[in-house]
């Protein structure tokens, strides 16, 4: 489990959303055609593909500026294209995502497009269109001057080579001599065997492949692998290396060892994009100040996830935030939450399609008749939300001499509680603010209300939502625990 999970997932939700990172490498638009396979052809044996609709998106070096966008963060992407169709296409794709897009065009070389058949879920055939080689001499100049122009605007720098002529070794180390210059990591998804042009990052994230293509040892020796990986560290001036091991998950490598972080289990539809996952959130991880062990944590989460989708897809920021739900719930602290945490998680559980339930009250001195009602409550939806009144709040609605339990305790008791999501103090005398915040689809409340007395009943239903009043058990109070403590019950 991550450690400090809080302070993590409000980097995530509002620190990544303020940084910018700057993507060079090379871009692609990725084109699907999906169908259905029904019989195989009578002119030769491969399967026939009824096209039923089409779809286009950003790819290679653009998939990891989508990652990025998608995350939050503001992103820069310089790299080649075409002056085409394809480059239109990608161009205004890349604006629809936010994505400012740094081209350098040439119209002798196409725009590199894949096309993807598929039928079902399954991959059928890929169609590539491109022009391999080096550029003119020209084309990398102006690709040189555009991306330095970038470079101190930005918090992180992602190097994404697909070995399509863009990272040549003068291009990677005038990137790198100015990251580097500036304080900015630089990070480097590499395809060319020959590391040095990437001598001076970062790290460096090879896969399992293209490690052992570097080092010459066995694939499917780990520990020689890893070792070759300690040397080329210090070799090439690394602060550390990044390998993605396939099913066994992400190894951090520094000179003086390694230690693998396993893959987290998931059904496994299609792997292309993961690198591209990986690379961007290990970029707004460093670029957050992350310690190398936990942005490689949370990206072997964020691969996790992408690996369970079919194509080149980014991951989404609330499906990460998602992800970690189950971490969160061992720990009551990352629970108790603002008003701006609050409605963060909801557009989380709401992308989720969960149904989300809300509940209030002061639930000083908690006792079974609060667990009965907050069980039900629960039961209402996906999701609970708890409100409490605020320690002045209880004073006002009860007396001086109350609350008996302050609000932080009072929080974090209701935050251990299996049944809970989330709790949120409240300083008003109702919770009408939050339950407008938060929208839930249910408003439950437990004792003597009807829905005409609930405070924001009336506004719940308005949106479609549904108002619940639950039983609460008899003899049980926190009045009644104050009197049998004082002699007088």
């Amino acid at each position: 489990m991550i450690e400090r999970m809080h302070g993590l997932i409000e980097q995530v939700e509002h620190v990544w959303p303020q940084k910018r990172v700057l993507v060079v490498g090379d871009v692609m638009l990725d084109k699907y055609i999906w169908g259905e396979v029904g019989r195989i052809s009578p002119e030769a044996p491969v399967p026939v593909v009824r096209a039923t609709h089409q779809s286009e998106q950003p790819g290679g070096a653009a998939n990891v500026a989508m990652n990025l966008a998608r995350l939050g963060a503001g992103v820069v992407l310089a790299g080649f294209s075409g002056e085409d169709d394809n480059e239109r296409a990608l161009r205004e794709s890349l604006r629809g995502n936010g994505i400012e897009a740094a081209l350098v065009s040439n119209r002798a070389y196409p725009t590199i497009t894949k096309l993807r058949i598929l039928g079902g879920r399954q991959q059928m055939l890929r169609l590539d269109s491109e022009r391999l080689g080096e550029r003119p001499a020209e084309d990398y100049a102006r690709l040189i001057e555009v991306v330095l122009g970038q470079v101190a605007g930005c918090d992180a720098v992602v190097l994404s080579d697909y070995a399509k002529g863009v990272l040549m070794g003068e291009v990677c180390q005038r990137v790198i001599e100015a990251a580097r210059a500036a304080r900015i990591p630089v990070l480097v998804d590499p395809k060319s065997a020959d590391f040095s042009r990437y001598r001076g990052a970062t790290t460096i994230c090879p896969n399992l492949g293209e490690l052992a293509a570097t080092t010459h040892e066995d694939a499917r020796n780990t520990e020689r692998l890893l070792e070759a990986g300690r040397r080329m560290v210090t070799d090439f001036g690394l602060d550390f290396l990044t390998a993605t091991l396939s099913e066994k998950g992400i190894a951090l490598v520094r000179a003086e060892g390694y230690r693998i972080e396993p893959a987290v289990a998931r059904q496994v539809f299609d792997v292309s994009g993961a690198g591209d996952t990986v690379i961007a959130v290990l970029a707004l991880g460093l670029a957050s100040g992350f310690a190398p062990e936990t942005a490689v944590q949370l990206a072997n989460i964020a691969a996790g996830i992408v690996v369970g989708k079919v194509g080149t897809v980014p991951v989404e920021k609330y499906e990460l935030l998602a992800a970690l739900a189950p971490d969160l719930a061992l720990n009551a602290e990352e629970k108790v939450v603002t008003l701006e945490e609050l409605t963060s998680r909801v557009a989380t559980w709401r992308a989720n399609h969960e149904r989300v339930s809300f509940t209030n009250g002061c639930f000083d001195l908690l006792h079974v008749g609060h667990i009965t009602v907050l069980e039900q409550a629960r039961r209402t939806g996906d999701r609970l939300i708890v409100a409490i009144n605020s320690d002045e709040s209880v004073s006002r609605l009860k007396g001086p001499t109350r609350p008996i339990v302050g609000q932080r305790e009072r929080a974090r008791v209701l935050a251990a509680l299996a049944c809970v999501d989330a709790v949120v103090v409240f300083d008003e005398e109702t919770p009408m603010k939050l339950i407008l915040a938060a929208r839930p689809d249910v408003l439950v409340k437990g004792g003597d209300y009807n829905i005409e007395t609930v405070v924001g009943a009336r506004e719940v239903e308005s949106w479609g939502g549904v108002v619940r009043i639950v039983p609460t058990v008899e003899g049980h109070s926190t009045t009644r625990l104050i009197q049998r403590g004082a002699g007088r019950a």
